[in-house]
């Protein structure tokens, strides 16, 4: 599976403290045990000349007080809030300095963010998908790239859950539905 590293970036999808350390708020191993493959395919994917974006799932204080159905602390406990250890990124991760880093607050890293017009200003139509949790963010993130007209791949083995089950449902469906699923091995920076 070609890409063209020139127009392709690489979304690392919340691996943060709160999902990928022991000690972290909503710990799911499967994240931790993703973390080298995350950064092998991100370092491939640098020095082929591909972008690299990285995402952060940040909660203000306050975010979920006046909403009626949209709650994530009820769902999920309270997790990554802005200013936390938490919600940092996983020192495991190089961020280089011309890494873009974009602050989300739902599970839609376009939504309500600059992600569009920081690929766009870039040339960038092609995002292959990396990071947790496979079902909730990085299904609705990879889903949102598809129905705004990029090509979205989901690379397998780079993609944390909590349950198998979740990771299966999530790469069925984005093959069925938006996208494309590939190994990282597969996927050609060319």
């Amino acid at each position: 599976m070609d890409v063209d590293p020139a127009h392709t970036a690489v979304v690392v999808v919340d691996m943060q403290n709160g999902f990928c350390h022991p000690d972290g708020s909503l710990y799911a191993p499967a994240s931790e045990d993703a973390l080298a493959a995350v950064t092998a395919l991100v370092s491939r994917a640098r020095d082929a000349g591909a972008r690299i974006v990285y995402t952060r799932d940040v909660h203000p204080p306050g975010q979920f007080e006046r909403t009626t159905h949209y709650d994530e602390f009820e769902r999920w406990g309270e997790h990554v809030t802005a200013g936390s250890w938490d919600a940092q990124l996983h020192d495991g991760l190089t961020v280089a300095a011309d890494d873009h880093v974009v602050e989300k607050h739902t599970y839609d890293a376009f939504y309500e963010t600059e992600l569009d017009g920081y690929l766009t200003a870039h040339g960038i139509t092609e995002l292959v998908f990396c990071g947790t949790l496979a079902n909730v963010c990085v299904l609705h993130t990879a889903g949102s790239a598809g129905v705004r007209d990029y090509r979205p791949i989901l690379a397998a083995d780079a993609v944390g859950y909590i349950e198998a089950s979740h990771k299966e449902y999530t790469l069925d469906h984005a093959e069925w539905l938006f996208g494309e699923v590939a190994d990282r091995a597969a996927i050609a920076f060319a």
